[in-house]
């Protein structure tokens, strides 16, 4: 037996491997490349950290191809196996200290995973990332980016942004999914595309057509009455750019926060900042910590997070009773972290 990222590593190096690390935003950026390449003549194989709705499968066979799609992930510095042409780097935040200790540690692990790409390769990174290489292809909100977002906006519950490159500006690009953080990922996408000789047309087509990924901003209910929408956002800046995109979408709308916890060192490195982001919100409920590979932490729980939490109407709940709970108050918005 080997581990998955050993494997991978034996599967990139002699294909031309799209690697999409950060930490956040890599599995839905993955399948967003992913369909991109699959909705043109080059096609993909494609190893994703979730299940595309698209292909309801977290992976894709296409043996004609010579693209590889992966999701890098920087959990065990298990990305260093790999063997990477193209880059995409979404975000580098401090996350799974119980490996690095600290944030300057998952710097350097970036740093040792963005000097394997080759001379001939390239890097596609979020503006502002902290990474040293000669040349790079920046994105965000920024003039100075090298792909700039303007005009984001939601028009008949649509998606839509326009894209400043060079002397291009690319109009009403409409993306097949919600939230702001996820334009972000689309561009970094439609930069790779360019750069791969894609047309702007498939391009932009590919992105109209992506049904998203599930337990990504994945909406479960969507009623006249009620609206469920399910979200794997485990890390403080996760939750703000789901809760940001929900308001955004629903202001006018009472939203509910269901919130498990995930993994107990994670909850004590960052305690104050989980507070902060659940306090934006009408009503919070927790959940006891989910363990996933640990033990328990002294003086780690949920109840402590409780504390943490400004806004009045929250509380604490075990699984058995949250059902009985939700069937007891009047929602409007739900969501389940």
């Amino acid at each position: 037996l080997i581990k998955r990222a050993e494997l991978l590593g034996v599967i990139t190096k002699d294909s031309y491997c799209i690697a999409v690390a950060g930490t956040h935003g890599k599995t839905t950026t993955s399948c967003i490349v992913a369909h991109m390449l699959e909705s043109s003549e080059l096609g993909c194989t494609g190893f994703l950290g979730g299940i595309a709705t698209n292909y309801n499968s977290n992976f894709i066979l296409n043996s004609n191809s010579k693209y590889v799609v992966v999701e890098a992930d920087e959990y065990d510095r298990s990305f260093l196996h790999i063997s990477p042409d193209v880059v995409i780097l979404t975000s580098i935040d401090a996350d799974h200290l119980d490996v690095y200790g600290d944030e300057e540690n998952v710097l350097k692990s970036f740093q040792e995973f963005v000097d394997l790409i080759p001379q001939k390769g390239s890097l596609i990174s979020s503006y502002g990332v902290k990474i040293n290489r000669t040349s790079k292809t920046t994105y965000g909100e920024n003039e100075t980016a090298n792909y700039n977002i303007v005009n984001q906006r939601v028009e008949a519950g649509a998606q839509y942004f326009d894209l400043a490159f060079g002397s291009d500006l690319i109009q009403n690009i409409q993306l097949g999914i919600q939230g702001r953080h996820n334009i972000h990922n689309a561009v970094a996408v439609f930069a790779l595309g360019l750069e791969l000789g894609i047309d702007i047309e498939t391009i932009k087509h590919s992105f109209s057509t992506f049904k998203g990924v599930k337990r990504r901003f994945e909406y479960i209910v969507k009623t006249d009455s009620l609206i469920y929408i399910d979200d794997y956002a485990h890390h403080p800046k996760e939750i703000d750019a789901c809760l940001s995109s929900v308001k955004d979408l629903f202001p006018n709308k009472k939203i509910t926060v269901v919130f498990q916890p995930h993994l107990y060192s994670r909850t004590k490195d960052f305690l104050n900042d989980f507070g902060k982001s659940l306090s934006i919100i009408d009503e919070v409920i927790l959940l006891d910590i989910y363990p996933a590979r640990e033990l328990p932490i002294p003086g780690v729980s949920s109840s402590i997070l409780l504390e943490k939490i400004s806004c009045k109407n929250k509380m604490l709940v075990n699984r058995k009773e949250l059902i009985p709970e939700l069937k007891n108050r009047v929602l409007e918005v739900l969501l389940t972290l």
